[in-house]
């Protein structure tokens, strides 16, 4: 079924008055209002649905007369596609991306309620302000002032806010890409989160890193069998401790660095405009240099296998027959086979593994006329940041629509405090974000949309 604001009909921007262009509402003064009112829509996967959401985001398209369609999956797994016409229709269109969903929080670990979508202290707080409801925000405001005062991008931009992005996207942008390709499947270029962020790395100095690659997802499940008995007996075989060796052995492997020509060119781009002797051939040392980002860089230099789960018995004085473990594993671009490899060999002959998820690496080059506009649209606006490409450690539904053929770029651009750990908040307790980011944030999509 589709409804009103499913499949609303556009009505041009064109017919308004030169007068109410003037007193109309701008992106810089309603951003921060559309996040705190998406923040308030909880999402949390998998408890909740991003139905709701995706109503919410087709109200707001609809509101300045551009049509939309909700898509689901699975009932409630909700996502809107909406299409911005450009005036050049020989130009391949623009994806903008973003995800609805949320992972889960516990209101008691929280200084705010992590829904209530407050602004305290020039931040607005809650659970998705920075992964990743404040680029849905932006991207909604930038594209609702455009509608309102009659601005035309060059190039059609298709607008897609998915579901399911935090359990993997099996639900939201691999559906997509599977059964409704046709969306997408002229664009050439996506943007999307966790990129064009500011890092202080000096007085006045700031990187923006540019995410062009992201590494490969592989949550394994580990299974130990044994036999079964009681607890005050001497056992041999026990499941519980052959799993447990298995986990400590992968909890405790160092992966070789392995430096990827993003990782490179990160390194060697830090090294120039700090003066820093930063080796790109050795390059744990920079991580100083870096601050709290040295946690998300340092990820991108090697793979990565971390145990996030135990499971095993039903009782105190019963041996179990079986146990289970999760394991996160992150792979680099070209270095997956080594991964699975060395899991194989660290679990040892009585342990066996499984997929849960698994998804692949991207990477793409830091060129192009996309890179240019959005480096130029970041030096507009702070004459000193230095745009610089980077390997995400996380993964993001580029993975999904990078199935097209499409070149994805986190690029969801904020101008940061120094002193605020913004990695630390992804998925984490107090998640937040200075309004004058946002801000920023949207006076630098503006000035990227009309020139990509």
């Amino acid at each position: 079924m589709t409804s009103a604001a499913e499949q609303s009909q556009s009505q041009s921007p064109q017919s308004q008055s030169p007068q109410s262009r003037q007193n109309t509402v701008t992106a810089a003064d309603e951003v921060a209002t559309l996040l705190t009112e998406l923040i308030r829509i909880n999402t949390s996967n998998p408890t909740h649905v991003e139905r709701p959401a995706a109503e919410w985001v087709a109200e707001k398209l609809d509101e300045v007369g551009i049509a939309s369609t909700i898509l689901e999956a699975a009932p409630g797994r909700a996502s809107t596609i909406a299409r911005v016409t450009g005036s050049n229709p020989d130009r391949p269109p623009l994806l903008i991306h973003g995800h609805l969903d949320v992972v889960p929080a516990d209101a008691s670990e929280w200084t705010v309620d992590p829904f209530a979508g407050e602004i305290s202290d020039d931040y607005v707080w809650g659970r998705g302000a920075v992964d990743m409801k404040d680029m849905d925000a932006m991207t909604l405001a930038v594209i609702r002032e455009w509608a309102r005062t009659g601005v035309q991008p060059e190039r059609d931009i298709v607008l897609a806010f998915v579901s399911d992005e935090e359990a993997g996207g099996k639900q939201g942008a691999h559906w997509l890409v599977d059964n409704h390709p046709d969306y997408f499947a002229d664009c050439t270029e996506a943007i999307s989160e966790v990129g064009g962020f500011s890092v202080t790395v000096g007085a006045d100095l700031r990187l923006y890193p540019l995410q062009t690659a992201e590494k490969g997802i592989g949550w394994l499940k580990l299974r130990a069998e044994g036999r079964p008995g009681h607890g005050s007996m001497i056992h041999g075989h026990n499941a519980v401790t052959e799993l447990a060796k298995a986990v400590s052995r992968i909890g405790q492997h160092e992966f070789p660095i392995h430096v990827t020509p993003t990782v490179r060119q990160f390194l060697t781009t830090l090294g120039e405009v700090t003066g820093l002797p930063i080796d790109p051939d050795d390059p744990e040392p920079a991580l100083k240099h870096l601050g709290a980002m040295a946690r998300m860089i340092g990820a991108s230099l090697r793979n990565t296998a971390n145990p996030t789960m135990l499971q095993a018995g039903y009782k105190a004085n019963v041996i179990p027959s079986s146990a289970e473990a999760t394991i996160d594993t992150r792979f680099l671009p070209g270095y997956e086979s080594e991964l699975f490899d060395t899991i194989d060999e660290l679990i040892g002959e009585h342990v066996s593994r499984e997929f849960i998820t698994k998804d692949i690496a991207v990477e793409t080059g830091f060129d192009g006329a996309v890179v240019d506009a959005m480096a130029a649209a970041l030096k507009a606006e702070d004459p000193n940041g230095v745009p610089v490409p980077y390997l995400m450690s996380g993964g993001t539904d580029a993975k999904s629509f990078s199935l097209l053929g499409i070149r994805n770029f986190g690029f969801s651009p904020l101008l940061l405090p120094p002193e605020l750990d913004f990695s630390s908040l992804f998925h984490g307790i107090d998640e937040r974000v200075p309004v004058s980011a946002l801000q920023f944030g949207v006076r630098v999509l503006d000035r990227f949309l009309r020139s990509c």
